[in-house]
């Protein structure tokens, strides 16, 4: 067993690039080493602002020697008048066999030449010598170069590359036109700390000679590093430091030996939102904002900055990063000043001049549209007059931060700012909120807005969107959504379920698509195409937060949402609840076994149903089965059951209460069973028409029942 290290040494990196690439490496190395089995005991994985590297452990140093059995010719062309042809003989040679070792066996397309032959493993620094140029090559990421007169592309130009199979070099080459980068067994320190070239002797002692020349290539521990630092420099101004996890990640790969450098600015600058100055100092200095240990939220008047550099320096770093940051603090406390010198609403009418999309007008028409949807949703929650003015002065106000210049210089914080200028012009809390909230969740695991006008509003200004650019053709396709699409209609749905609103999605892009087809400038013909798109549009997204949200399982939303079924789809659209209601039910009584003991009865009622002409929503038996044709008391205690069933079904229909359906379909059951066989059972397709189709009803009747519930015949028997 031998140990491999693989170094690539480049100028500083982006640090996405850095996580982004060891996470392909991890995808696409494992597997290839298995494929070549040349499978290791371990694969540790290295990344810094200025290498990417791994180390293969216990790694077999030849692939064992193995046998294959190969399928040649057939037998009419390998041999002719039984001698060997130069078919067969060029198919031995290839599998490094005698004619003699090779057989004929018969297959269902004649007879073939076959024989068992040994591959004799390669060499593993062989195949490494193969596999390091593509592993290094074929990383994909953003804004690739090329640097000198070469084609060779990678985010930074690449300076050094170790490759060690224990302590021995396996000699390559990157051609870069009239540059070459040589493997070598030199690798670089710390570009301050250690500027000497480090010799690595052995592959094993790699991390640890890394260490000694001040560069932790692991990520992990660098960010455990930095998070323990990072909090022990909060806790010595008597804070507690803020650390978010992306932004952690971020400057654990922009440092490779990490220092905590606490720094401050003026108290004067905490009379700013909280929300500006850390947006400053995380988003756009990389600084960890340090919070008051025990008042939530609460700024004090500290930083801590993750330090790449001398740490005998931290003072003049420290001293350097205030003024950056008061800089930066004192555009935001003009910027916020200037914004709060008017009231919010004299911003709406600037609305005119920002695009929101060239074909669909300016922001400002897109907020009129906002209100008007706005209002059709109220109109279907039963709003009160005083609900209805407040949402629409909301949506008055939606935008209109967007011209701020607070807003202007940190885009991030719309809504945010809307809010904060809102109360400070006297508008309504509800209003205030409403504006902030109607962005949530601005993405998949953010937090979802708590008021309603929020949440409406919200819905509003998707609904817009999306119909609006369904109606320029520029849907989805594959990973490509730009206007984000995909995540406006699961934000659609999650914010409906999560407030239980009930709203008729269906209606809603019924007169939306409706009002924009009568009023857009656009050529559209005719509003059915675009009503469809949206329609399954939103089928999709719901099948899949369905499955991905609430782990439900794909059979049992395809049970619930349908499948080519229209009512199905309709029903989904016109009441989102439930349709989350019967799929998390139907989730539950499969856990629990009641939906294995239901599942045959109304399946074999449903095949047969088929057959009849009864319609999918009848439920009362009265008009469809007349008791008078009955050869059997199992037929009219079939009937009895459906006549017990009908109030359950009904019920269940208004309360959402599917139990009451699945407990009066198991009281069925045994009734269904007698019906079917035993002393009592019937020929459902008698010779008789009338009898015949008495029976189907009495089986349509049933499957409509169940139906109530779902699609029975969707459903994967387990």
């Amino acid at each position: 067993m031998a140990t491999f290290l693989l170094e690539v040494g480049t100028e500083e990196l982006p640090a996405s690039f850095v996580s982004e690439a060891l996470a392909q490496w991890r995808e696409h190395i494992p597997a290839q080493l298995a494929e070549a089995f040349l499978t290791p005991g371990a694969i540790e994985y290295y990344g810094t602002p200025r290498r990417l590297a791994l180390l293969l452990l216990e790694l077999p140093e030849k692939q064992p020697d193995r046998e294959e059995e190969a399928k040649g010719p057939p037998v009419q062309a390998a041999f002719k008048d039984g001698k060997p042809t130069k078919a067969a003989e060029g198919f031995a040679r290839s599998k490094n066999v005698t004619v003699e070792d090779l057989e004929i066996r018969e297959t269902d397309k004649g007879a073939f030449v076959y024989v068992q032959h040994k591959i004799p493993g390669r060499a593993a620094a062989e195949l490494l010598r193969d596999w390091i140029p593509e592993w290094i090559l074929n990383l994909e990421g953003k804004r690739f170069m090329r640097w000198g007169d070469g084609d060779l592309k990678f985010p930074r130009p690449i300076r050094w590359l170790v490759t060690l199979l224990d302590d021995q070099l396996i000699p390559l080459t990157l051609e870069n036109g009239s540059e070459q980068c040589m493997s070598d067994r030199t690798s670089q320190g710390h570009r301050v700390l250690h500027p000497e070239t480090l010799v690595l002797n052995h592959a094993d002692e790699y991390a640890t000679k890394l260490r000694n020349a001040f560069v932790e290539v692991s990520v992990e521990q660098r960010q455990t590093q930095i998070q323990k630092a990072v909090q022990q420099a909060a806790q010595s101004v008597d804070g507690a430091a803020r650390i978010d996890a992306d932004l952690l990640s971020e400057v654990a790969n922009l440092v490779e030996w990490p220092t905590a450098v606490v720094g401050q600015f003026e108290p004067e600058f905490l009379e700013l939102p909280s929300e500006v100055a850390v947006m400053e100092m995380e988003s756009h200095q990389r600084y960890f904002p340090v919070l008051h240990p025990t008042q939530a939220n609460q700024l004090l008047p500290f930083f801590v900055t993750v330090s790449n550099g001398d740490p005998s320096k931290s003072t003049l770093i420290a001293e350097g990063n205030g003024r950056v940051i008061r800089a930066r603090l004192s555009d935001g406390k003009f910027f916020f000043d200037a914004d709060r010198a008017v009231p919010l609403n004299s911003f709406v009418a600037k609305l005119d001049a920002v695009t929101f999309e060239e074909r669909l007008g300016s922001m400002g028409a897109k907020v009129k549209r906002i209100q008007a949807i706005a209002a059709l949703i109220a109109t279907q929650l039963n709003f009160s007059e005083a609900e209805s003015q407040q949402l629409q002065r909301a949506a008055y106000l939606c935008k209109a931060d967007l011209v701020t210049q607070m807003v202007g210089e940190f885009p991030e914080l719309q809504g945010v700012m809307g809010e904060k200028y809102a109360r400070h012009s006297g508008e309504p809390d509800a209003v205030a909120v409403a504006i902030s909230e109607h962005y949530l969740p601005r993405g998949a695991n953010d937090k979802l807005p708590k008021s309603l006008l929020g949440q409406v509003l919200g819905l509003a200004d998707r609904l817009d969107t999306l119909v609006g650019i369904f109606s320029l053709g520029m849907l989805p396709s594959g990973s490509s959504d730009p206007f984000a699409l995909r995540r406006a209609a699961n934000a659609i749905v999650t914010v409906a379920w999560d407030a239980n609103m009930e709203i008729d999605l269906q209606a809603l892009l019924d007169q939306i698509v409706a009002a924009f087809v009568e009023n857009s400038a656009l050529a559209v013909d005719s509003p059915e195409p675009l009503r469809s798109q949206l329609q399954e549009f939103f089928l999709q997204r719901i099948q899949t937060l369905l499955q991905d949200d609430l782990t439900v399982d794909y059979d049992l939303v395809n049970a619930v949402v349908g499948e080519n079924d229209p009512d199905y789809a309709q029903r989904a659209l016109m009441d989102l609840l439930d349709v989350r209601d019967r799929a998390t039910f139907l989730q539950h009584i499969r856990q629990n076994g009641i939906l294995e003991r239901i599942y045959e009865t109304v399946n074999r009622a449903s095949r047969l149903a088929a057959q009849g002409d009864l319609d999918t929503r009848t439920l009362d038996p009265v008009k469809v089965v007349d008791p008078d044709r009955f050869q059997q008391d199992s037929e009219r205690a079939f009937l009895e059951a459906l006549q017990a069933l009908l109030p359950e079904t009904k019920a269940a229909q208004q309360d959402r209460d599917y139990q009451r359906l699945v407990t009066g379909l198991e009281a069925a059951a045994p009734v269904v069973s007698r019906f079917f066989d035993g002393p009592e059972s019937v020929l459902v397709m008698d010779k008789d028409p009338a009898i015949k189709q008495n029976r189907l009803n009495l089986l349509g009747l049933l499957r409509n029942h169940a139906r109530v519930l779902a699609d029975f015949s969707q459903i994967v028997k387990e």
